[in-house]
């Protein structure tokens, strides 16, 4: 059995960072964001309108899981990130 979560995540990088460490930064988090996507967990991923920030639908076998995905994240340290569990909804026509 698997757990569902929405996750929104707003990046606030350093505005002094390295352009070169904010390239290599953004390189690696796109392959480890895809990596988790062709496995799966991370059933999808949607920008947020005018913000440097994302909501994403993980599907995943508990909390340990999921936490393990976010804080491998590469940009981890730079995020803040709410997490809400979801449930179906008894009006889920698709449920």
């Amino acid at each position: 059995m698997t757990e569902r979560f929405a996750v929104r995540m707003v990046v606030d990088l350093p505005a002094d960072m390295d352009s070169d460490v904010k390239a290599d930064l953004l390189a690696r988090e796109k392959a480890f964001s895809q990596e988790w996507q062709r496995s799966g967990e991370w059933v999808s991923i949607w920008r947020c309108v005018g913000e440097y920030a994302n909501l994403s639908i993980f599907e995943v076998r508990d909390n340990a899981q999921l936490h393990e995905i976010l804080s491998g994240l590469p940009l981890f340290p730079y995020m803040s990130m709410q997490v809400t569990p979801l449930t179906t909804h008894p009006s889920d026509i698709k449920a």
